[in-house]
Order: structure tokens, then sequence, then C-alpha cells
């Protein structure tokens, strides 16, 4: 009843997750444009995820698994089907996951699947992460809508995202959290699970007694997938960044079904991977251009950023890609050889930004 109470109440005074107000990017989130001076390393046709072993980079594009050879990509195989996350376990074992309803675990990327995890409840699988002792830890972000349809689940402010335990010997299932505002990333810290929850803008540490502790909370953007970063801490991602006109729309609800039901997605006012390719977007015009030139600091309706987390789960810096860029969406980012690769999903390109470049630029 008093949880009630208090939604009902921060709804009439507008405040709590009532309020429209957005973070800004400051502090360990100061603006720079280090993902737009990252190196190109190929152009690829549906990006998904990345992975990496320390020694390999595996990169989700489409149907397609691929390896990063020098400066450019070998098909490892293909399947029937997109691959929605990607994963690489200790023992050397690559685990898939296929449109979000399905998780294959490998020996070797090459070699047949030694264990398959086909439950009738997964629907939108789009992270993966090694857990303890003989385990595969899963996100699985709607229990209504696809992985494809993420903008759809937010506009119907879904909140049906979970956190899952596969156990490779048994073939076992175990939810370890439900009811999550779309869960899209995590990875082990510790004895706890690091967990990012897009439309409430954190990330949860959950305890093996299934305690939910905010680590990050009121981000300016939409966190994703974290990977661990091999000098300690963790790399979290964001496809995304928040912006006050659709925090406005989420809690116009006549306003935001008829949007729904009236207009083409692509043209929604919500967050995108991509923009500025059409005259009928929602945001565009003045207050984002001036002189034919788009400003750094208009609203973002597509964003590029990675953030670097410390053991705590503190942010040590980020490094973006501002409106003004091009290298937005990034969906997964991970460490090998001592550079940053991260996936940015709008313009479909692998990046890589060598640690002594960010350091450089951090520091300029």
């Amino acid at each position: 009843m008093i949880p009630a109470l208090k939604s009902f109440a921060d709804r009439f005074l507008g405040r709590g997750d009532a309020t429209i107000t957005v973070p800004s990017f400051d502090g360990a989130l100061k603006p720079n444009q280090i993902l737009e001076q990252a190196e190109t390393i190929t152009q690829l046709e549906a990006p998904e995820d990345l992975a990496t072993d320390g020694t390999s980079l595996y990169i989700a594009d489409g149907p397609a698994l691929l390896r990063l050879e020098g400066k450019g990509t070998t098909e490892v195989r293909r399947f029937d089907r997109a691959i929605s996350a990607l994963c690489c376990l200790p023992d050397g074992c690559l685990a898939v996951a296929l449109e979000g309803r399905e998780v294959r675990v490998f020996r070797t990327p090459s070699a047949e699947a030694t264990t398959i995890f086909s439950d009738a409840t997964f629907n939108a699988i789009n992270a993966l992460a090694p857990g303890p002792s003989g385990t595969l830890l899963a996100t699985d972000g709607s229990a209504t809508r696809p992985t494809s349809q993420w903008g759809h689940d937010l506009m119907e402010r879904g909140r049906s995202g979970r956190v899952l335990r596969l156990e490779l010997e048994s073939g076992r299932v175990t939810t370890l959290a439900s009811g999550l505002q779309y869960a899209f990333g995590v990875c082990m810290a510790g004895e706890a699970l690091l967990v990012s929850e897009s439309w409430r803008h954190r990330v949860l540490a959950l305890s093996a007694d299934g305690g939910r502790r905010a680590v990050l909370d009121h981000l300016p953007v939409y966190p994703s997938r974290l990977s661990s970063a091999p000098s300690g801490g963790f790399w979290l991602t964001a496809f995304a960044a928040r912006t006050l006109l659709v925090e406005f729309v989420l809690r116009e609800n006549a306003y935001r079904r008829r949007m729904m039901k009236e207009i083409d997605p692509e043209y929604w006012i919500a967050p995108k991977l991509r923009s500025g390719l059409s005259f009928l977007e929602p945001m565009q015009g003045a207050h984002i251009k001036t002189m034919g030139v788009v400003k750094p600091w208009a609203p973002p309706r597509s964003y590029g950023l990675v953030i670097r987390l410390s053991e705590a789960g503190v942010p040590l810096y980020a490094v973006h890609s501002r409106v003004d860029g091009l290298n937005h969406g990034i969906v997964a980012a991970v460490e090998m050889d001592g550079a940053l690769y991260a996936l940015a999903k709008g313009p479909r390109r692998l990046l890589r930004a060598p640690l002594g470049m960010i350091e450089k630029e951090l520091q300029a």
C-alpha cells in the first residue's frame, strides 16, 4: 500500500520517477569526441555483439559469427538465425544466443553445440556473461517484445526483463531477478552481479540472496552491455542518451499510445541508434543545427558512449560520440591487447581506440 501511495504522490507532484529532468554529462561523464577519433576497423552488415577470450575477438554480424583477423574479419560459422548475444567462457567455450530465443554453447567456435538451451520462456536474450562454477548468465530484456523491438518496449513502459542463470551440465534455467525495466547487460562483480536496467537508467548489483542495490542511478543514458576490464573494473556501454522530450512523451499516455498507433516507429519521439537521415524525424531544425552545422550540445536523438567503471562500479571516465558525430548506438565494448573495441550499431562499424590514445585525449 505504501509504495502505491508514494507512486501516486510522485505522479501528482512530478517528483521521483515521475520527474522529466535528465542529468547532464558532467564529472566523469564529461563529453569528448574520443569515439569519433577511434579507428574504424571494418564495416559490418548487421552488428550486434562482441566477445573476446583475451586473444581473439569475435563479432556477431547478423547470422554470421566473425573473427577479427588483422584489419579484416573471417567468417567462422553461419547460423540460420541472427545472433542476439555472444560470450566467451573461461574454459574456451563460446556461448551464442539466436534471435533471443535459444542459447547454444560450443566447445570451439567451429564445433557442434555441446549444450542447447531453448526454454519456452526465452524471448529477448540480449546479453550473455560467464557465471560462477559452470554457469552462464543471461539477460532476457522483455517477455513481450523481441530484441529488435526494444523501442516498442520502452514506449510501452515494459517491466518484464529478467536475469537468468543457465547451468551448463544439467541444462537447468533459474530466474535470478524479474520485473526489470528492460534488462540489457550482466557481469560478475565478486560475489554479486551487475545488471543494466535500461529504462530505469541504472546499474543494479544483485546479491546471492536476491537483494538489489543501485550501483549507478539517474544516468543520462540508457545503459546496456557490461564487460570486465583486464586491469579490474568494467566497461559499460550506452546505446542511446535520454532527452527531456522523450521523458515527457513517456508520461503522456494518451499521446504516446496514439503515436504508436498512427506513426511509423522510425519516426516516433524515441531514442534511435542513428539519426539525421530524414526530414521526417521529430528532432531537427534550429535546435539541432545552426547555419547548417549540427550542434554537439543539441538534444541527442542518437548518441555513442562507453563508460569505464571501477571495481566498485564508480565511473572513472567516458568516451563519447556526440550529437554531431556518427559513431552512435554503441551496444558492445570489450578490451583486448591494450585497446578498446566498440560496436557502433548505428553506422554498423567496429571501432578501435588504443587505451594510450584515450588517456592522452582525456589529459589534453
